[in-house]
């Protein structure tokens, strides 16, 4: 008919999965995000970088409702998202897997799955949740059993409950943060296909990592903050590492981390016959020795056994046998105030709970280690003038970024909670230094400034035992490597003479390649 109105006329145009427009917030004098647009389209998988502090855990927590923002909009598959709670983001289709997990410790997995979870039901249907989770974890190579209390769990396979949470709650976008914090090259490659399936069934993923090269690897475009604005958008297609640090950061920064070997020193601490067999997994009869001058660098999977190794180094858990010996006199008996004493410090991974104390000032969680001893301590008093000189001193040496010494550490971004801990810890010239996952969730830069303090405190003759799921970390800065599986130490070598595949495959537990 002459004059008719094409069909496709009347067709609307679908939007976008999320639109969010004009998106501010801030906290104090601080503004975290500051009129930022950000789109998703069903089907992509979008990186989303920036330093520590640039504003990418407020926009993502705006729009997972857990912040409620000054001013802008979200609206998810066309409808507007008001003043929504994390539940309401949840019914609606958006999952979020938080770096640090939400998760009730003296529960169980199955018990965490089901928590809030309408499909649980009043008369809770766990023989069919338990069933779903069995099914994913082995789908997805997760490795949980429904029946294990979370507390008993190792920092990564508490990860993975998180994940199947989302799986299970049948998100539409879903928002990682730091997913592959703890995961081995093959857990990372099976999550990455997990990733993509869910991409190509129309839905979308919101990926926020500081592992440039899985950014690369695993997104279709990627967004930039800085100082919480928008600084780029765009494609990763031709991209490279350097050219995404540059973004995050705004200036050029090295990403090797290597620095010749030095000549290795005098053994400074010997570990003999080491076992616990009350951890999972046991740790039976393991040995080892630390030079002066030596990185000895631990890779392997966390829940591996490298946990309950380093805490029984630093005195927090007690040896069933075996003895630790430091510059020779043993110290397996010592509490772990008599070890900081003899020389031995620690950089544990979980700096939001462990590392620190959030609620407490900059000042007070940097002197922890001597407060009661001088200068900060005269006779039964302590010396607040000498807590403030030493926080202004430290806050100086390590550039950490914070209104002053007063201010709590918890307002502080990850980097700066973590130079905090390496200015305690590394601050005080000690002999040995246990640093347990030091770059977790740190941007290029932060992570640039605490290796390079790690090495520089083994140039000037300590010596380190550094543990990471970071294999490019690992053989870096290794002048030694080994690798915890299942509670065994194996594949202990000199720098190169392991590549980083043949790690890989140790780290799943193949040792054909030691054969």
């Amino acid at each position: 008919m002459a004059g008719a109105i094409p069909f496709t006329c009347f067709m609307q145009p679908i939007p976008p999965m999320l639109e969010m427009r004009g998106i501010c917030k801030t906290f104090g004098t601080v503004r975290a995000n500051r009129n930022i647009d950000l789109t998703v389209e069903r089907g992509r998988i979008v990186g989303l970088l920036g330093e520590n502090g640039s504003g990418k855990s407020t926009l993502m927590k705006v729009l997972f409702g857990m912040v409620r923002p000054d001013a802008g909009t979200v609206s998810f598959n066309g409808h507007a998202l008001q003043s929504h709670s994390p539940g309401d983001a949840i019914r609606a289709g958006i999952c979020m897997i938080h770096q640090h997990f939400m998760l009730v410790e003296a529960m169980t997995v199955l018990e965490n799955v089901m928590l809030g979870w309408s499909r649980a039901g009043t008369i809770l249907k766990s023989i069919e949740i338990a069933k779903l989770i069995r099914t994913a974890s082995k789908e997805y190579g997760l490795e949980l059993s429904p029946k294990t209390r979370v507390s008993e769990l190792g920092f990564g396979k508490r990860q993975r409950i998180e994940i199947v949470k989302a799986i299970l709650r049948g998100a539409q976008l879903l928002i990682l943060d730091e997913p592959t914090s703890n995961l081995s090259p093959v857990e990372v490659s099976s999550l990455f296909q997990v990733m993509r399936a869910f991409a190509a069934q129309g839905r979308s993923v919101v990926f926020i990592s500081h592992k440039m090269g899985e950014v690369l690897d695993l997104c279709d475009e990627v967004v930039v903050l800085r100082a919480g604005e928008v600084t780029h958008r765009g494609p990763v297609q031709n991209a490279t590492r350097a050219d995404l640090a540059r973004l995050m950061v705004g200036r050029e920064i090295s990403l090797s981390h290597v620095s010749e070997t030095k000549v290795r020193g005098s053994e400074l601490m010997t570990i003999e016959g080491l076992t616990l067999i009350e951890s999972r997994p046991p740790i039976d009869g393991l040995s080892l020795s630390l030079r002066s001058g030596e990185i000895f660098a631990l890779a392997g999977v966390d829940g591996n056994g490298q946990l309950e190794l380093i805490e029984t180094i630093a005195g927090l858990r007690r040896a069933s046998k075996g003895k630790i010996i430091l510059n020779g006199r043993e110290i397996t008996p010592l509490r772990p105030e008599a070890r900081v004493a003899a020389g031995v410090a620690y950089i544990p991974v979980d700096r939001a709970n462990t590392s620190l104390v959030p609620d407490m000032t900059v000042q007070d969680n940097l002197a922890f280690r001597d407060f009661n001893r001088p200068p900060l301590r005269k006779g039964i008093w302590l010396d607040k003038n000498a807590f403030l000189t030493r926080a202004r001193t430290r806050i100086q040496q390590y550039q950490i970024a914070c209104p002053g010494p007063q201010v709590a550490a918890q307002t502080l971004s990850g980097g700066n909670q973590q130079k905090i801990v390496l200015a305690r810890e590394v601050g005080r010239k000690p002999t040995i230094l246990l640093a347990f996952q030091p770059t977790w969730g740190l941007d290029p830069g932060a992570t640039r400034f605490v290796l390079d303090e790690i090495l520089a405190l083994r140039d000037a003759g300590a010596a380190i035992l550094y543990v990471s799921s970071e294999l490019e970390e690992v053989v870096m800065l290794g002048d030694r490597l080994g690798v915890m599986f299942n509670g065994r130490l194996i594949g202990v070598s000199n720098r190169n003479e392991l590549s980083m595949a043949e790690i890989g495959l140790l780290m799943s537990g193949d040792e054909r390649t030691l054969s």
